[in-house]
């Protein structure tokens, strides 16, 4: 079983994604929130402010207590197990870049409206972000 975190980064109303490169061998060319494993001896924030820096450059000074969503995923084969939890990261430092051009062929910010013409990696992530961008008072 593989755990993994993942950063949800929002400015100006609008979630930073990774295409995944088309090379990868889990979910090639598909969009993702950044993040990845968990190493062992590591906790998931730990882990968290680890990838977030590796993949984009920044420090996460402050995140969520809890994780915003968590996904069992199961392909199969026993070893395709993934437990996959995302973190709300509230404030970081530095300006996101892509670090990783071996994981990811680019970063982008989308809004809610752009959603839902991606190819996900995780397409229960769309609703997610969808009601997290969307503006206080509106259904």
């Amino acid at each position: 079983m593989h755990t993994v975190v993942a950063g949800i980064l929002v400015q100006d109303n609008r979630v930073l994604l990774a295409l995944r490169s088309a090379q990868r061998r889990a979910y090639p060319a598909t969009w993702a929130l950044p993040g990845g494993h968990v190493e062992p001896g590591e906790s998931e924030t730990q882990a968290l402010r680890r990838e977030l820096h590796e993949e984009l450059g920044i420090d996460v000074l402050d995140r969520e207590d809890e994780p915003t969503s968590r996904l069992h995923l199961t392909h199969g084969a026993p070893d395709a197990q993934l437990h996959l939890s995302t973190w709300r990261v509230r404030t970081w430092s530095g300006q996101p870049s892509n670090q990783c051009l071996d994981e990811h062929d680019r970063i982008a910010w989308f809004r809610a409206d752009q959603l839902d013409q991606l190819p996900w990696a995780h397409p229960e992530h769309r609703q997610l972000l969808h009601d997290m961008l969307r503006p206080p008072g509106v259904r």
